[in-house]
Order: structure tokens, then sequence, then C-alpha cells
């Protein structure tokens, strides 16, 4: 049976506060002038967490990041279009799996899972290809925990003058983004991560004339950011039924994230989880996938190397009894598991769960 503190050590859905838990209990109707306003706040305070400029909008769809990714690039993109999906991961490939499905022009320049997007070897490929549009990279591919280079490919794609698509689910909000500083045209990302919000909500914040030119692109009703802005600035609504909830509990979150002292304070709090995490595991014998260089502090792969009958499964189902949940590995090339450093999760419940892993393993 889980304990009443159970711990989601996971990429999410995460753990969240008493106070983000207590502000579902009220019900919202969808045309109430209150949720209207609710709606407006929610919108302008994403812009915020990342600077963003006068020039940008924040539109949200209902759903999860996946949702938002396909809006993006239905919205975003067309059959004129070549975008250039770089892809270390699970995740840069669901994005060609998108563009697939879309039938838009792609090109997946793969890098090895545990190795960061080289900007070198970017720039050298788009001298290559003049017929390249876009340019789509995952920030922080959790299938390993990498972090990848946002500023440097922000400047080649500049440079390139193509469109920058930044998938920044695991980061936005954990880790420090500027888009005063930085040359992105589409970011996209969710509620339920580093923001510390429950799932349901994907939100897009791209440059608005980006957003008014792209009318009549979209290829889905339901997915159409055009469209879902057009009715936000007209009537301060969604154009579906809106998930109520998850919006008052976003509000709840983002006012944690200010008390925390914003982006830098909740980056501090998550490095500290995966410093102590990392330092904890490597003590008791545990190897990580990656080098302290690229690891985000977000989640850490570690290899899966228990012996004899006893298997990762096992490993899972006796961390639950300590009240703990974490995901297996997503590799293609090694077994490993993965253990996340974010949500309302601090330094002590990091101690708990390595107190857990070496009284398991004894």
């Amino acid at each position: 049976m889980q304990q009443k503190n159970h711990i989601l050590l996971t990429p999410g859905p995460l753990t969240t506060s008493v106070e983000v838990k207590q502000s579902l209990l009220k019900d919202w109707g969808s045309r109430d002038s209150v949720f209207i306003d609710m709606t407006m706040s929610l919108r302008k305070n994403i812009l915020k967490i990342v600077r963003a400029p006068e020039s940008f909008t924040c539109i949200p769809i209902q759903g999860s990041g996946t949702f938002g990714l396909e809006a993006a690039f239905t919205t975003f993109t067309n059959k004129n279009s070549k975008i250039l999906v770089l892809s270390n991961g699970a995740y840069g490939k669901r994005a060609s799996s998108i563009l697939k499905l879309l039938g838009h022009p792609f090109v997946e320049l793969q890098f090895d899972e545990k190795t960061i997007i080289e900007p070198n070897v970017v720039q050298q490929f788009i001298l290559k290809d003049p017929d390249l549009t876009h340019i789509f990279m995952v920030h922080c591919e959790t299938t390993t925990g990498v972090l990848n280079p946002l500023a440097q490919i922000s400047k080649i794609s500049n440079e390139a003058k193509l469109c920058f698509l930044v998938d920044a689910m695991s980061t936005f909000g954990g880790i420090p983004i500027d888009l005063l500083n930085l040359n992105i045209d589409v970011i996209i990302a969710s509620s339920n991560k580093c923001l510390e919000g429950i799932p349901g909500i994907s939100f897009i914040l791209a440059k608005q004339d980006f957003v008014e030119t792209s009318r009549g692109n979209s290829k889905s009703l339901s997915l159409d950011l055009s469209a879902q802005w057009l009715e936000f600035e007209k009537s301060g609504q969604w154009r579906f039924t809106p998930p109520t909830h998850v919006v008052a509990g976003l509000l709840t979150a983002l006012d944690g994230l200010n008390k925390e002292g914003g982006v830098a304070g909740r980056f501090a709090r998550y490095r500290d989880n995966c410093n102590q995490l990392v330092q904890g595991m490597r003590e008791l014998g545990f190897k990580t996938l990656l080098s302290d260089s690229t690891q985000a502090p977000v989640i850490v792969t570690f290899y899966d190397e228990f012996k004899n009958s006893y298997t990762f499964n096992n490993f899972y189902n006796d961390l639950q009894e300590y009240g703990f949940t974490i995901y297996p590995g997503k590799l293609t090339s090694a077994q490993t598991f993965r253990v996340g450093c974010i949500g309302n999760v601090y330094p002590k419940d990091i101690q708990r769960f390595i107190s857990a892993v070496e009284n398991i393993i004894q």
C-alpha cells in the first residue's frame, strides 16, 4: 500500500504542493467572467517566466505536451516547409513521427542518445541544405536527461534565417530561458513539469505576427493555434471545453514559483536535488549514464545493473512500498532506469529516497 506522502520521482506527472491540490476543489464555469480573467492572467504570467518580448503571445491548448507539439507543427509548418529535426532521444523522434503523419517535408539529424546536439555538426548540415526553413530541438531530452545547447542552436538558426521551434516541456520554469536574448520563434511547454501544476494544458509561445500569418495552415480543427489565439483575443474564451481545474491549479503553481524566487530559485532547488541524488546513488554503486557536464537537473538516468533474479520490476515495487515512484529507462542501447529531480520535491525527500534504496539493496 502506498504511503500518504507518496512522491513521484518521474519526468511527469509530478508531485504537487498542498496548495495546488486545494485549488482543485472548486468548480468553475467556463464562461464566467472570473474564469475568463483567470485565463488572461495565465497567458500573461506564462510569458513573464521566460522574459518574452511584447511581440510574443501565449496560446494555451487542451491536452498534454504532445498535443501542443503537434499543434505547433500543423499550424506553423506546411507542405512547402522543410524542417530540420535535431534528435538525440525519443522526443526528437516523436517530432519526426508527427511531421511524417502531417506529410510535411523534414530531415532528422540524429545524435547519440548519450551526447548533446553538436552545434558544429548542425551548422555544417545547414550549409549543405538550402531548402531548410525550420529547425526543431528538444531542450532537455528526458529519454536520458541530457541538456541540449539552446543558445548555440538559437544563434545558428538566426544566422541561417531559419524559424526555430523548441520543445521546452521539461525545462520551462525550472531552467532559465531568456527570450529577450535568444532567437526562438516558437516554444512549447506544459503545465505539469517544472511549473509543478497538474497535467492537462500545453501552451505555445510564439511571435504574434507568426501566428497571424499562419492562418489556414492547420489541417486539424482542434489543434489550430491561429484559431485558438483569435478566439482568445476576441472573447477571452477557449474554443472548446477548457480544463478549468488545470487552469486554477496552474495559477496557484505559478504563485508558488514566484514565492520560491522565480526560475532562479526553482533551478537552485532542482540542482541541489540532482547533486544529492547523483552523489548518493554513486556512493551506493550505481553508475550514471551521462557525464555531469551534460546532465540537466531534471531527470537522471542510471544503468540497470541488478544481478541474479532481482529485476527493475522488483526494485520498482520495493520503492513503492517506501513511498516512491520512479520510471524505467527509454534507451535503445542499454538497460537503464530514471529518477526525477523536479516537482514539489526537496533535498530531504531525495535523502529519504537514497536511504530507501540503501535498505532495499542491502
